[in-house]
């Protein structure tokens, strides 16, 4: 089975013969490693991983599939990568991710025969199908985050502030396994439930709190992501219809997922179920997200996605409802995509 550095040069065509890898998770993706600057992978030869010294030893003992040479400022690995270049004749370059004034620089120290060109999409082909052993680590990951949530709902307590619960779900993702958070802990209550992104504050918890809790554990780098909704206390018939909607649309859009499916349509199966109970205006954001090594990942689906999902896709499935001065309500689950179904990685706790 060929390893990604050679799964990516497999995928070279005639329009480049060299290829630039700056974004740090995307060199993590291909080497294995974190601390590279600069991945350098032409058509033919072996990869050359360039790094600041205070990282050369550490990377050098755990990368795979590249040779490992340091650096000691951006200039030097501007130089390096000049010579490297006009050694190997390579004059085609493409490359995933950089700034304007980082492609400006570049630009200054190639010679004009040297073409600079961004092909994000060589990368996100590879990224978006998930292999067996993204996939296993990415369980982990979703079972520690039900352990997160299992936690939250023991939490759901008046008096209780919305970071002391935070604190006690990372803590116990953390001590079951967790290498850290897979973004920043939401912990939002009363008002503060009505924003998707309500965050985690000083606010205690009172009765008849609506408690939207948005949670991921990363595990060997990879993450997943649950988000519930819970109530302190009883939920009123109001809160249980609302959250009834949501689950409803979550699982609408669920059924639809599998292989060869537009993201598109799946974000408007969650939407219609929605709109058809009279709360269309307040679903505010997509369904959903690719997820891995980062939180936000390609494929989208939302109403202007062009992605189609592919068996090894992972994703989120996560509508919502927010009534400002009421309360926002919202299910997530982090999902696999195969052939004919999907099958959530994170799953239980649907009730108030």
């Amino acid at each position: 089975m060929k390893n990604r550095i050679e799964r990516l040069r497999s995928s070279f065509t005639d329009e480049f013969d060299c290829y630039l890898v700056r974004s740090p998770v995307n060199m993590l993706y291909f080497t294995g490693v974190s601390g590279g600057t600069m991945l350098i992978v032409p058509f033919d030869g072996e990869a050359t991983l360039y790094v600041y010294g205070v990282n050369y030893e550490q990377v050098k003992a755990d990368a795979k599939h590249c040779t490992v040479k340091r650096a000691k400022h951006w200039n030097d690995f501007t130089t390096k990568l000049q010579e490297q270049l006009s050694e190997q004749n390579l004059k085609h370059v493409a490359f995933d991710s950089m700034d304007f004034e980082e492609n400006r620089k570049l630009r200054t120290v190639f010679t004009s025969s040297i073409n600079l060109e961004p092909k994000s999409e060589y990368v996100w082909s590879l990224r978006r199908i998930k292999d067996d052993g993204e996939l296993k680590r990415m369980r982990t990951a979703a079972e520690l985050t039900v352990k997160g949530m299992e936690i939250a709902q023991e939490k759901m307590i008046a008096g209780l502030r919305e970071f002391e619960v935070a604190a006690e779900i990372e803590y116990g993702m953390r001590i079951r396994g967790s290498q850290g958070v897979a973004f920043e802990t939401i912990v939002a209550s009363g008002p503060h439930s009505a924003f998707p992104h309500g965050g985690c504050g000083d606010r205690k918890m009172k009765a008849g709190d609506v408690v939207v809790v948005d949670i991921g554990a990363t595990y060997q780098q990879y993450r997943s992501d649950m988000t519930r909704t819970f109530v302190v206390g009883t939920p009123s018939e109001k809160q249980k219809k609302l959250y009834a909607v949501v689950k409803n649309a979550q699982q609408s859009a669920f059924l639809g997922m599998k292989d060869g499916e537009k993201a598109k349509a799946i974000d408007t199966r969650a939407r219609e179920v929605i709109k058809n109970a009279g709360y269309g205006k307040h679903f505010v954001h997509g369904l959903g997200h690719g997820i891995g090594l980062e939180v936000h990942e390609q494929p989208m689906l939302n109403s202007r996605s062009k992605d189609t999902l592919r068996t090894g896709n992972v994703v989120t499935d996560e509508p919502g409802v927010y009534l400002v001065d009421f309360g926002g309500f919202r299910a997530e689950d982090t999902v696999l995509i195969s052939q004919n179904k999907a099958e959530r990685l994170t799953n239980g706790l649907y009730d108030l």
